[in-house]
This record gives C-alpha cells, structure tokens and sequence, in this order.
C-alpha cells in the first residue's frame, strides 16, 4: 500500500499497529475493504458505548482474530460511515488527520472532520 495520502494529500503516517484493515497499523483501504476504514480515531468511552448499542462490538476482545478489544485512548482504522453515524448522534471520537486516509472524504467532508483533529 505504498504511495498511500491522508486527507491533505500527504504521505499517510501510522494510526498504531494491528490496526486497519489490513491490520498493518495504517488506514489502508483496498478494493476488498467494502467497509471504508479510513479514519484514524481515538476511542471514547461514550463512542465505544454508542458502536456498542448499533452493533459494532469494539469492546469484547476476540482472540481468534488476535483482537485484544479497544480501550479508550486507544487509535483504530474506523469505518468512514459509522465515524459519520456517530458524527450525526453528537458521538463522534477524535480523529489524527495525518493518519486518516484520504478515502474518508468520499463520505466525510473535509470541514467536519477537522473539527475533531487532535492536532488543531
């Protein structure tokens, strides 16, 4: 996934390892990534309740999937819509702009997303 931008067109940098969809730590989105995980997000509390309460369990570890679950504080490849979802419910968590993939702008304007960089 060389060559990869984030949203102001520059060389994408690290969310954190075992993240993404590729689980490589960057935003990647592939052709096979339906889900879009584009944005570099920091989990809240009340993010992680409302993904919770929809249906998206980030919280229970499944170690199968060498997934330990997600703490608050903690970076994750969000999907580009549900980041939006909770946008839209007032639940929207924190995101790193340098490490969220230029792919997030096809469903997330730019404007709104910089509301939330944690480098502003």
């Amino acid at each position: 996934m060389a060559n990869e931008v984030n949203v102001y067109d520059k060389p994408l940098m690290l969310c954190c390892g075992n993240t993404g969809f590729t689980r490589e730590g960057f935003c990647y989105v592939p052709t096979s990534d339906l889900g879009n995980h584009s944005v570099c997000a920091i989990m809240t509390l009340d993010f992680l309740h409302y993904a919770y309460s929809e249906g998206n369990d980030l919280i229970t570890p499944i170690p199968e999937y060498a997934f330990a679950g997600l703490k608050a504080g903690e970076k994750w490849c969000l999907c580009a819509s549900i980041w939006l979802q909770a946008f839209h419910a007032g639940l929207a968590p924190p995101v790193d702009l340098n490490a969220t993939n230029k792919r997030a702008l096809q469903i997330i304007p730019l404007e709104i997303l910089e509301q939330f960089d944690i480098h502003k």
